[in-house]
């Protein structure tokens, strides 16, 4: 009979092989799990009950936040979804392949309130794409107001924007982009990102195949032309944030969010914004509805108690 650990070391397997998931994403149910196996003690699958989940997510209710800790704040619900995310789908692996252990379905999540989302003005907007203008190395100038009319043009996640290659064929107006679950989308460059790319190719002085890669004024240093990393990109959408005025947390994500909260401003159905963004479940995409709820007044005002 195998082990709980034996089980979840095939399940990790199996989400690496089968089911195609990033390095990241196994990482982080190793975490969960590790966590959960940890806390209760559990040695095998038939010792996974429900009493013994409803304890473990006792536990996880009253475990201080790591970025709160000062002020006592317990971990949020989000958090504790992850865990029990992970908890169900390697129960329903356990199930899948003929073990008795408890159903997946015994576990619900927990309830959050609505998700809101973090976003700059228009005008904000447009004094960050033009605040790499001020950079005196002419390089980086050009790669960073790259990197910004890229996140912009193409909703890109940063994970994705890091992944990206150097041949990009700028005669066409969109690409293709490996996305979350390894499921391939098309993206498409506005011509504000077209003649950022093309400055910035028309800059460069390397050779490697990374998109977007640091610069140097030391050459002789190891990180020289080093394909940008997620943290490298965040830090630069952070400084020219700071350098545009902007007193708002401004991440690449928030950028994602002014792509599409643009697009539905601007007319576009829900549905086409949810394929640009490489959303698998169109509910994800609903976040953004407040712009299309903003609209709401005035077509009341326009059509309501009109006589005729």
């Amino acid at each position: 009979m195998k082990t709980l650990q034996e089980w979840k070391r095939e399940f990790l397997e199996y989400l690496e092989i089968e089911k195609g998931r990033a390095i990241k994403t196994i990482q982080n149910y190793d975490h969960y799990l590790t966590v959960f196996i940890n806390q209760t003690k559990v040695t095998t699958p038939e010792d996974v009950t429900s009493p013994l989940v409803r304890d473990f997510r006792l536990w996880l209710n009253r475990q201080s936040s790591g970025n709160n800790r000062a002020t006592g704040a317990t971990m949020s619900k989000k958090t504790q979804n992850y865990y029990l995310i992970a908890i169900r789908s390697f129960l329903k692996y356990m199930t899948k392949h003929g073990c008795k252990t408890m159903s997946a379905d015994q576990i619900e999540l927990a309830k959050i309130g609505e998700r809101s989302i973090d976003i700059i003005s228009d005008t904000e907007l447009q004094r960050l794409l033009d605040a790499p203008d001020a950079e005196e190395n002419t390089e980086i100038k050009y790669r960073d107001k790259a990197i910004l009319e890229m996140l912009f043009s193409t909703g890109l996640r940063v994970s994705e924007l890091c992944s990206l290659t150097n041949d990009i064929d700028l005669s066409r107006d969109e690409f293709s982009v490996r996305g979350k679950g390894g499921k391939v989308r098309v993206v498409f460059l506005s011509p504000d990102a077209k003649t950022a790319l093309q400055k910035y190719f028309k800059e460069r002085k390397d050779f490697s195949d990374a998109l977007f890669v640091s610069v140097s004024q030391n050459k002789n240093k190891v990180d020289a032309n080093k394909g940008l990393d997620r943290r490298s990109i965040e830090r630069i959408v952070k400084r020219y944030a700071t350098l545009a005025g902007i007193t708002k947390k401004v991440t690449p994500h928030v950028i994602r969010h002014c792509f599409a909260t643009d697009l539905l401003s601007n007319g576009a159905d829900i549905r086409s914004v949810q394929v640009m963004l490489g959303h698998a479940d169109i509910s994800t995409t609903q976040i953004y509805t407040h712009v299309t709820d903003a609209k709401l007044k005035e077509v009341h005002q326009r059509f309501h108690g009109k006589k005729k």
